[in-house]
């Protein structure tokens, strides 16, 4: 495992998470906690949703194996990539002629008139998917060249997007704002795009896919069988990945029966509770999993788990000060990021509570990347499935019957009940002696004493900072 790649996929996460938060910070003042931000989470929730699985490392972790594998590498990416593509851009015209059925499977609790506005944001914003694709692709590609910092740092481009589209509907009617950022959000992906096929020709990449391109067509069943294979393990490895997304669309359909703004409560808090989620947890993984795989494929499984427990300590350490933290002073976080203008006291009340919900679930969410990297070196995709399907079923269990009692905050509270069920079949699938094999009871005495001297600290810190701000 390599130090340096964790800290450039740390820092690039850090930076574009800073301009996310100056983009929802200022989304807050500009549009509040109402209908109209509920409707552009809403419209901004499928290409979102793609973004998050292609993204943060599902389909790099099906692709690099087989890619890896591959006798005829330049054929075989040619091949996926033109396959995923051709599929993309018909799902996105599909979508763009079905807007108005597919908004109400999102916000089934819209009323007619808000589907039918939100439809037509649904229709723009999806066209982001065959965009975010090609820096997904390009982006693995890039990886295989261990070469990291491109696609660390390239989602500060949808960002600065959206803060340029927010600049400039300031002040305008409020359904003209949601559709300029709507145009915003393509625009952050073509500059991704381009971002991307810079670095891939500094690499030599894009000669490598037009050299495949040029042979697709008479030697394409020379990578008949590795596409198989691909294939065979790149839809367990999405589901697998994206249990967590999906929990964050059945929360928009769930919230939307509820009152006004729980959408919006909802994502300001998961927005804070992935900030260290992806600062941590999926930079380690992203960088750990080609050590991962490669010893993994040459038989070395103990120096997969020499890496495995550098990378286990260290995410316990990070997420339970984060975790800490973000429980202590989740009133606080709220009220400093988007307690201004249109956003009021009763809305950052109403997002800290969702918030200390989410945290609760960091620990288990975050140390269930690193254990799902042994399932995808091991190409164990179908039972990483499995376990995502377990997890679903018990988050769906526990929303439907607390999301009426205890509203968003319930459905936040599913949520994290559902990592710990993924948390917990990993560690099964793992194995309860290989999992146990990578503690040292020394470590964990020092963990231990380190989180009680922090929770101590924040909490006199939290008392110390009600008396002198009262916030």
């Amino acid at each position: 495992m390599k130090i340096r790649s964790i800290f450039t996929n740390s820092g690039g996460i850090l930076f574009s998470r800073i301009f996310g938060f100056v983009r929802d910070l200022m989304m807050a003042s500009v549009l509040g906690a109402n209908l109209y931000s509920d409707i552009f989470f809403v419209a901004f929730k499928l290409p979102n949703l793609f973004r998050r699985i292609f993204g943060e490392g599902a389909f790099a972790q099906s692709f690099l194996p087989s890619f890896i594998a591959s006798r005829y590498k330049t054929i075989f990416a040619a091949r996926i990539l033109l396959i995923f593509l051709g599929i993309i851009i018909l799902l996105s015209i599909l979508v763009d002629l079905s807007a108005g059925p597919i908004t109400r499977l999102i916000a089934p609790g819209f009323d007619t008139a808000s589907v039918a506005m939100t439809a037509k944001f649904v229709a723009i914003q999806f066209w982001y998917l065959p965009l975010i694709f090609l820096v997904t692709f390009l982006g693995a590609l890039l990886q295989w060249k261990e070469h990291f910092a491109t696609t660390a740092f390239a989602t500060v481009l949808l960002n600065l997007a959206i803060i340029g589209g927010l600049l400039i509907s300031r002040g305008m009617p409020k359904e003209q704002i949601v559709y300029i950022l709507s145009w915003s959000v393509l625009a952050g992906g073509a500059l991704q795009v381009i971002a991307h096929l810079i670095m891939a020709r500094r690499f030599r990449l894009l000669r490598m896919l037009a050299v495949g391109f040029v042979s697709l067509g008479t030697h394409s069943r020379k990578v008949a069988e590795d596409s198989g294979r691909f294939f065979k393990n790149f839809f367990p490895a999405i589901w697998g990945n994206s249990t967590a997304q999906v929990m964050a669309f059945l929360d928009t359909w769930l919230a939307s029966f509820l009152v006004s703004g729980s959408i919006s409560y909802l994502y300001y808090a998961n927005r804070i509770f992935q900030l260290p989620l992806a600062l941590f947890a999926i930079a380690l993984s992203v960088a750990l999993f080609p050590s991962v795989a490669k010893r993994i494929r040459h038989k070395d499984e103990a120096g997969a788990l020499r890496e495995m427990k550098r990378g286990f300590w260290i995410l316990l350490a990070l997420l339970s000060l984060a975790t800490a933290g973000g429980i202590i002073f989740s009133t606080e976080i709220i009220w400093l990021l988007f307690e201004r203008g249109a956003f009021s006291r009763a809305d950052t009340l109403q997002t800290a509570a969702v918030l200390r919900m989410y945290m609760i679930g960091l620990l288990p969410f975050g140390l269930g990347k690193l254990f799902s990297l042994w399932l995808y070196s091991r190409h164990e995709q179908m039972q990483a499935a499995r376990i995502a399907t377990w997890s679903l079923a018990g988050y769906a269990l526990l929303a439907f019957l607390l999301f009426r009692p205890l509203g968003a905050t319930g459905l936040a509270l599913a949520s994290t009940f559902s990592g710990f069920v993924s948390f917990i079949l990993l560690i099964r699938s793992f194995g309860t002696e290989r999992f146990f094999g990578l503690f040292h009871l020394r470590w964990l005495l020092y963990w231990l004493l380190a989180l009680l001297l922090t929770v101590l600290l924040m909490g006199g810190g939290h008392l110390l900072l009600l008396h002198w701000v009262g916030v």
